[in-house]
């Protein structure tokens, strides 16, 4: 395998956070006194927050602002008198404490740790993805944690990605021997193309690609990574 530096996307390749955000925001409006079926308030909500996601992303929004924002937003439209400080600050605390591996992320991260490095970037909120890192059991095979928070900057910019790579152990970095490994095109494959290093596409809805984002190879499961990645290696 040609890859010395191995970096990954967090939320929805190796930590399932589709299944921690619902578990999460359930747990959260419980607190605040909200019972019955939450399925179509839950809808809403990622609806919004997806939304302040990308426009946090593209520099149009602060994460600060967004924490709050989205909560206050879904209760704003659907009539809650429900306090959303108080809901953004439950749900970062829930998040880190409703953590799910994606199947075989243990087992990939062990195997590429032991023959490379092991770096997370993610545009998550920094104190929460260290502390879900920790409760995932995986903090043992990663060698840093880059996020967007401390950067300033956020995926798919290349500002990132450096910043990322002065935080890896290997020197000099090594454009050639670095691949990112994570689920979306438009912030994980288009910033791996933007900076110039390989990528892995983590689709396992089998999605089809109709965005300009070109991805080096592509699996459906964590376990067609090291494949993946070694039938590249022959390919260059």
């Amino acid at each position: 395998m040609k890859h010395r530096l191995f970096l990954f996307d967090l939320d929805d390749t190796l930590l399932d956070f589709k299944a921690s955000e619902q578990l999460s925001f359930v747990r959260t409006m419980g607190e605040l006194g909200l019972q019955g079926d939450l399925e179509p308030l839950f809808q809403q909500y990622q609806a919004i927050n997806l939304a302040l996601w990308r426009a946090f992303e593209a520099g149009s929004v602060s994460k600060e602002v967004l924490k709050v924002e989205r909560f206050r937003r879904t209760f704003v439209g659907n009539g809650l008198d429900l306090d959303p400080a108080k809901a953004s600050s439950l749900y970062l605390e829930s998040l880190s404490e409703t953590v799910v591996l994606v199947d075989g992320a243990h087992a990939l991260c062990e195997s590429l740790a032991a023959c490379g490095e092991v770096g997370i970037i993610t545009n998550g909120v920094h104190h929460i993805q260290h502390r879900r890192i920790a409760s995932s059991g995986l903090k043992g095979h990663i060698s840093f944690v880059a996020t967007s928070e401390a950067c300033g900057h956020a995926k798919p910019d290349s500002r990132f990605f450096e910043f990322s790579a002065r935080m890896a152990r290997a020197r000099p970095f090594a454009r050639h021997e670095t691949v990112i490994v994570g689920d979306r095109l438009d912030a994980d494959i288009l910033g791996a193309n933007r900076f110039g290093i390989d990528s892995c596409w983590f689709n396992p809805g089998g999605l089809a690609n109709d965005s300009l984002a070109l991805p080096s190879c592509e699996v459906r499961a964590l376990d067609q990574v090291v494949p993946a990645l070694r039938q590249l290696a022959l390919a260059a």
